[in-house]
């Protein structure tokens, strides 16, 4: 019985050091809820369904994919030392199209970013993670957000590069509240799988892939002629 006991400690104490080991490259995967206190918008909101994307990580680049039968399918991918975005869109009404910018936060941007440490943590899949409280301004709507991050996770974040600094660590939990169209809507994200793996340097790749568009620009580049004439 003392062995059993013995060996079931040593299994435990084993998975909270695996848990607590700092990851440099690896694979993550996410589920975000949405919900509204807009009945109709709620409605709408619960035929999506939860949302499932996939991340990939190395150094100082991250990939994160997301794919939706309703929304289509959306690719971030994050080049850190560059501090450059790639956008890649396959949606509905839209086709495929892309859009290509800066990481780095104007000074105008972090002035309307307030980053607050909050006093409590919370463990997401055997990660303690700090709370941080943010309150910002996007497309002229209060965004508050509530986000649970871990410094054991070396993954840039899309949901964090607004904050430039303020905020140290990778995500594993947050809640954001905004208001849309008059209505009040909360997402929820949360971490569900963290495998430490290697990943292809080519999930990386800052060049479009062929068939995409640049979001703006006409397909075919005579239009633009056609247009001045």
């Amino acid at each position: 019985m003392k062995k059993i006991v013995v060996v079931s400690l040593a299994l435990m104490f084993s998975i909270i050091s695996n848990a607590q080991e700092k990851i440099e490259e690896g694979v993550i995967t996410m589920k975000q809820t949405m919900s509204s206190d807009n009945e109709q918008m709620n409605a709408q909101l619960k035929q999506m369904g939860d949302m499932t994307s996939t991340g990939y990580f190395k150094g100082d680049k991250s990939r994160s994919e997301t794919k939706s039968p309703m929304t289509g399918d959306m690719t971030i991918i994050i080049d850190g030392s560059e501090k450059q975005m790639l956008m890649l869109m396959d949606q509905p009404g839209m086709g495929k199209v892309y859009m290509k910018e800066s990481i780095s936060p104007s000074e105008e941007d972090l002035k309307s970013v307030k980053v607050t440490k909050g006093s409590e943590t919370k463990t997401v899949l055997g990660y303690e993670c700090q709370q941080y409280m943010i309150e910002m301004v996007q497309n002229g709507q209060p965004v508050e957000m509530e986000m649970f991050v871990t410094d054991k996770i070396s993954a840039i974040s899309q949901n964090t590069t607004a904050m430039g600094d303020k905020i140290e660590g990778y995500p594993l939990y947050f809640v954001m509240r905004m208001n849309q169209m008059g209505a009040n809507m909360e997402v929820t994200s949360e971490v569900t799988k963290i495998e430490k793996q290697s990943v292809a340097d080519s999930k990386f790749s800052m060049t479009p892939p062929e068939g995409f568009t640049e979001m703006g620009v006409p397909k075919n580049p005579m239009l633009n002629e056609e247009n001045k004439n």
